[in-house]
């Protein structure tokens, strides 16, 4: 029997079993057609778990409900699986986290958004308390992160998974940009996780919440009546048999996304440049790379379809751990695959000891850096951004020698170079 998870689209208590399984390497089916209301109050939705509560999953073990529970069984049926850690002390850092982002972090949005969506009754004092607890929490992870890429080791683990996904409805419907900006580091951390392709398969593009949902109106109580004196009988007379009331459904289940709007750059006239021919040339180019990559990228170069961008990194006396700032230039490139299909880009880590400099290069389609980047991609901001004039031949010869990652580059040591393509 395969696992079968009973769960609607869109939960983000779902998320957290589908993730775990990309990483696992576990088949995880997705009950079609789930219909909230309606198909959690079935004697056999009932059997796996009494109270209705979705999701729960179907093993061949039997049925488990609670979501941090069943991304734990999905974890557990990898054997010496990575999620877990790779040490006592790391396994229970790891759970340390899924404690924290169960009752600090999903408890306090909850707090705040449930209530403005109707689903609870408003209470002022309740939204007041769970906003500056959330704050508390959020201060705190936010520590932790300014130097940890990772809630737990170097890589993602199972704490991860459920932190990005307790944060996920925090994001995407209440926590706007002016209230999340307190918290840079936690910022950076969730559009980090929501961009690895494994989230990204399960949970699609996040685009954050541009507002504070506003307060449902909340129904009053009946009004008490003094009981009215008895009235005189009345002739009887014929009635029309009165029409049941049809009651709407609750609506559980989120909207279903609306279609995105054409992106502005592909309105934009023909351009001679393929980006993709670039890319394949570049990737495929490992000898003469001058002769070949660079001549072919200048003959390639379209300047009115194109424009070429430096930038470099404004804080470079943060950058005093290597691995660290690797990381940072890492977690940039992954929040930039919104613009994978109209950009390429060159990132270099310079200097033999610390403090590292970070600077780069970037192809953009079209003259300005695309709005949409900017909107979405907070890290454009940490770097300052100077257009290429490429009738400057010594910025022309800085192009190059960025695309060839020479060594040294201005004089100075190589740490890492990434590429964006």
């Amino acid at each position: 029997m395969a696992l079968v998870l009973h769960s609607g689209s869109g939960n983000k208590n779902a998320f957290k079993t589908l993730i775990a399984a990309e990483y696992s390497g576990v088949q995880v089916e997705l009950v079609k057609n789930f219909e909230m209301g309606v198909s959690n109050k079935t004697p056999e939705f009932l059997k796996m778990n009494p109270i209705g509560k979705v999701p729960v999953l179907e093993t061949p073990d039997g049925p488990v409900f609670e979501s941090n529970a069943m991304a734990r069984y999905v974890t557990r049926m990898k054997a010496d699986n990575p999620l877990f850690g790779s040490s006592v002390i790391e396994y229970a850092l790891i759970e340390q986290w899924i404690d924290f982002s169960s009752m600090e972090i999903d408890a306090n949005i909850g707090r705040w958004l449930y209530p403005r969506l109707g689903y609870v009754p408003y209470i002022p004092a309740v939204e007041e308390f769970g906003i500056s607890v959330l704050k508390r929490a959020l201060n705190a992870l936010n520590t932790h992160l300014a130097g940890n890429t990772y809630l737990v080791g170097h890589c993602v683990t199972l704490a991860d998974i459920i932190m990005t996904c307790n944060l996920y409805y925090g994001f995407s419907r209440i926590m706007t940009k002016s209230f999340t900006s307190e918290f840079p580091h936690v910022e950076r951390y969730f559009w980090t996780l929501a961009n690895q392709p494994n989230f990204k398969k399960v949970i699609g593009e996040v685009k954050q919440a541009d507002s504070v949902p506003p307060i449902q109106s909340q129904k009053k109580p009946a009004q008490l009546k003094e009981p009215s004196k008895p009235k005189e009988p009345k002739p009887e007379t014929k009635k029309e048999p009165a029409k049941p009331k049809v009651v709407e459904p609750v609506e559980e289940e989120e909207e279903a996304p609306k279609p995105k709007p054409k992106n502005p750059l592909d309105l934009l006239p023909p351009s001679k440049m393929i980006l993709d021919e670039w890319k394949r040339l570049y990737s495929n180019t490992k000898t003469n790379f001058r002769e070949v990559a660079i001549k072919g990228f200048w003959d390639m170069y379209d300047p009115e379809g194109y424009s070429l961008w430096f930038c470099d990194y404004k804080y470079n006396d943060e950058n005093t751990v290597s691995f660290v700032t690797m990381n940072k230039v890492g977690g940039f490139l992954q929040r930039m695959d919104l613009a994978r299909k109209y950009a390429f880009g060159k990132m270099l880590v310079i200097g033999s000891e610390p403090p590292f400099k970070v600077k780069g290069l970037w192809l953009f389609r079209g003259q300005d850096i695309p709005q949409f980047v900017l909107d979405e991609c907070y890290d454009m901001e940490l770097y300052d951004w100077v257009k290429v004039d490429i009738s400057d031949e010594a910025q022309k010869e800085r192009v190059n020698a960025m695309i060839e990652d020479q060594e040294p580059f201005e004089g100075e040591a190589l740490l890492d170079a990434k590429c964006f393509k």
